[in-house]
């Protein structure tokens, strides 16, 4: 398995195995791999011939009060699970490779990235659809997997590839969860045990929302207010919880598929996601 620091190395490399035939998938990741990511990798090796993992925390993405600097880190581990997995290249540049010092370039998806995490997050989703868009030149994939846990990053990545005409195929994969419920996600860690034990209330909200949607509930304020009264009642710290279409990330009344119940809430100085795809 390489590692493989430079965009230029990165680019040849690629254009070897492209040269060769070989169909090439990204794995983009922040890193402290879990097994949500380990699946992601799996998904991978069946879309294509080889699998590249970027580990890149990328500054752009964070607002200036958030944890850019604390987020957790350990590429020494991240290396060794991409080798059990059999991962052919690590792509992991430094911030100074991705972001010149005088970089003033970026990209903009102007709709999708509005509403939900950026109604709260105004530059978050400017950092990752331009972070992305660098990755996929670097590494010229076919194909590129997302998790489904950033159910709006997904879409908005779906739909910056569609306007921008990028070569490169999406695919969203499901939200791998802890044995307990909880949807995987490396800032888990920052989760004492007790908040810990308190987020579990997200999944309770959204199974109630799942049962009475299937009881024929389509107004979507009961439908949403199942979630908040379970993560205010556990003690967490509502953000958003919103009935959205899939299509536009609008309120949908009644829902209907295909739509996104998405959440966002605080436990600690956690911010969570989940969701429940409606199809």
């Amino acid at each position: 398995m390489k590692v493989i620091r430079k965009i230029g190395e990165m680019q040849a490399q690629a254009q070897a195995w492209r040269g060769a035939g070989k169909r090439i998938a990204l794995v983009p990741t922040m890193g402290y791999l879990h097994e949500g990511h380990m699946s992601l990798m799996r998904l991978a090796g069946r879309q294509a011939d080889v699998v590249v993992v970027s580990i890149f925390v990328n500054p752009s993405q964070f607002g200036p009060n958030e944890d850019f600097d604390t987020y957790p880190r350990d590429f020494e581990r991240d290396r060794q699970l991409c080798e059990q997995e059999g991962i052919q290249a690590i792509f992991a540049p430094e911030v100074s490779e991705m972001y010149p010092a005088d970089a003033s370039t970026w990209v903009v998806e102007e709709r999708l990235s509005r509403p939900l995490c950026g109604a709260t997050r105004p530059s978050h989703f400017r950092g990752v659809t331009t972070v992305v868009a660098k990755l996929f030149h670097a590494v010229c994939p076919q194909v590129a997997i997302f998790g489904r846990k950033d159910a709006q990053q997904l879409l908005v990545i779906e739909r910056m590839v569609r306007d921008l005409n990028m070569p490169v195929e999406i695919v969203g994969a499901p939200i791998v969860r802890e044995s307990d419920g909880l949807a995987m996600s490396s800032r888990n860690k920052y989760l004492e045990p007790e908040d810990r034990l308190n987020a579990l209330s997200i999944q309770r909200g959204l199974r109630a929302a799942q049962a009475a949607y299937a009881a024929g509930e389509r107004a979507s304020v009961p439908l949403r207010q199942r979630v908040v009264d379970q993560i205010v009642a556990a003690g967490g710290t509502v953000d958003y919880v919103e009935l959205v279409s899939r299509t536009d990330l609008r309120p949908v009344e009644p829902v209907r598929p295909p739509a996104l119940l998405a959440v966002a809430a605080y436990f600690g100085r956690a911010r969570l996601l989940d969701n429940w795809f409606i199809d």
